[in-house]
């Protein structure tokens, strides 16, 4: 059974990936309305980006609020490995 997770930017990637939705619904229209591939591709870029944008934000707040319960309070000079590890999955 999986536990229930509910963190403060949830709200915000429901918003941002509702957002790509209705940009996805519109892709499909221009496709279908013939619409010119250049207007098309730049649609479904910015669909992408938001996509990708919600994900990190997931993973980030993820790593903040459930790698923070793991280790619990640790010594500054414990806590270098943890830090550099949130920064790099910043360029995920």
């Amino acid at each position: 059974m999986t536990e229930h997770h509910t963190h403060a930017t949830h709200p915000e990637i429901v918003k941002r990936l509702k957002r790509a939705e209705g940009h996805l619904k519109s892709v499909i229209a221009m496709i279908e309305a013939g619409r010119p591939c250049v207007d098309i591709a730049q649609q479904l870029s910015a669909v992408e980006k938001a996509i990708i944008n919600a994900k990190r934000t997931l993973i980030q707040d993820h790593l903040d609020h459930c790698l923070e319960e793991t280790v619990g309070a640790l010594p500054r000079d414990q806590r270098q490995s943890i830090d550099e590890f949130k920064t790099i999955t910043k360029y995920l």
